[in-house]
């Protein structure tokens, strides 16, 4: 009767064991996505929204604050998880010289009963400043 009460304690230990990594991966998974997110579509939308006419005229290097915005909210949008809920603060727009601040937020739950009563939730959050680089 000693060793199969054992065995019970190790296979529930284990099968614990295996909810906590599973659910720690997902949070890393989450986080990760978000932030390489974040970076390849704040870089994408910087490029997008540069002012070449301005630069063509003045040599000045500039970022449109309007086209910027729409570019990252649409390439964001666009490649973004669909089963969460983002909340995404800028928080500055310098047009010249170019540079950012934005702060995406998510958040990760987990249940083990599968009830609203027992869910686990961790607010992700990354921010990012960006600076936008021109070679000579």
């Amino acid at each position: 009767m000693k060793e199969s009460f054992w065995a019970v304690i190790i296979v529930m230990i284990g099968v614990i064991s295996i909810l906590f990594v599973n659910f720690f991966q997902n949070l890393t998974n989450t986080d990760e996505h978000n932030y390489n997110l974040l970076k390849e579509t704040t870089e994408a939308a910087m490029y997008d929204a540069f002012d070449i006419a301005s630069y063509r005229a003045d040599g000045v290097v500039r970022i449109d604050r309007e086209k910027f915005v729409e570019n990252f909210l649409r390439r964001f949008a666009a490649s973004a998880n669909l089963s969460r809920t983002y909340r995404i603060d800028i928080y500055d727009v310098n047009e010249t010289p170019p540079k950012v601040s934005l702060k995406v937020s998510s958040s990760e739950g987990s249940s083990i009963t599968g009830t609203k009563d027992g869910v686990i939730e961790f607010e992700i959050s990354n921010r990012l400043d960006a600076i936008l680089e021109v070679p000579y």
